[in-house]
């Protein structure tokens, strides 16, 4: 369970962590058995106590791999923290009736992770099958994937009648450079509109700790569409060795978009535009 040491600068009133999970405990929350690995438990206690720290009021609790469609960790995380502060992103197939949906958005769900990175979750051939039935919600589609992925189903995911975001920086690799077919994929899809982008960048680094080789990829994202930016921890940082701190995530991004405008669109207002606080 990954701990962290208080950012230079507090995060703004009501910053949004949009990406995180939450594992465990394993007594009441099992792991799903089609799981890629095995995290420690990171529970809400932990997060909070991490959240405090850095300055986090809202928080957006992401379904993992590891917890397959099972999503009553995350829906009971976001019980936890208050329907007020909390929102959540599951993972479902379409065995999942309209009623089942409409319970979960009372719950604080809000999209749907296609995870086409770790697997154990919504088969990828679901994705437009799913989107016009989330399209009523107004849900969004959530997607984790390499940039040669995300590059292929650009166009496909420009046609979806529901918001697309895309998890840690679109997966482009920091060493292609913003000049990269991968990036001006990321980039075209950012302009048309209904995508958003999580600056959660440390995953994209080529080079590692101190992740530092992105700056040029989320000054770019920023540059070309800061009203559709959100920020995240991803807090656990699961199969990261060594983890990042999210206080040191925090004090990135404010050396990254020094604006004070930019910082509270990102961090607060967007969140609050895509997550319906």
């Amino acid at each position: 369970m990954s701990t962290t040491r208080p950012p230079k600068q507090k995060a703004p009133a009501l910053t949004c962590d949009s990406h995180f999970h939450i594992f465990g405990p394993y007594n009441k929350f099992p792991l799903s058995a089609g799981r890629g690995y095995n995290p420690p438990p990171a529970l809400v206690s932990d997060y909070r106590a991490m959240a405090d720290l850095v300055g986090i009021q809202r928080m957006v609790v992401v379904q993992a791999s590891v917890s397959g469609s099972d999503n009553a960790v995350t829906l009971d995380a976001v019980r936890q923290f208050g329907l007020d502060r909390a929102r959540a992103v599951a993972v479902i197939d379409d065995s999942v009736d309209d009623a089942a949906l409409r319970r979960m958005h009372d719950q604080g769900v809000r999209g749907v992770r296609f995870n086409m990175v770790s697997g154990n979750g919504t088969p990828d051939d679901q994705l437009e099958a799913l989107a016009r039935r989330l399209a009523p919600l107004g849900w969004h589609i959530q997607i984790y994937a390499e940039g040669e992925k995300l590059e292929a189903i650009a166009p496909l995911l420009a046609r979806l009648p529901v918001e697309v975001v895309i998890d840690h920086m679109g997966g482009v690799k920091a060493d292609l450079g913003t000049k990269d077919p991968q990036f001006q994929a990321l980039l075209r899809l950012m302009d048309s509109g209904r995508a958003w982008i999580k600056v959660c960048s440390y995953r994209a680094s080529s080079t590692g700790k101190p992740w530092v080789d992105i700056a040029p990829n989320v000054k770019a994202i920023v540059a070309a569409a800061a009203e559709r930016c959100v920020w995240g921890t991803d807090w656990p940082h699961p199969q990261m060795d060594p983890a990042p701190e999210a206080g040191i995530l925090l004090d990135q991004f404010m050396e990254w978009v020094p604006e004070a405008a930019l910082r509270q669109r990102i961090l607060v207002d967007n969140a609050a535009r895509l997550y319906g606080f």
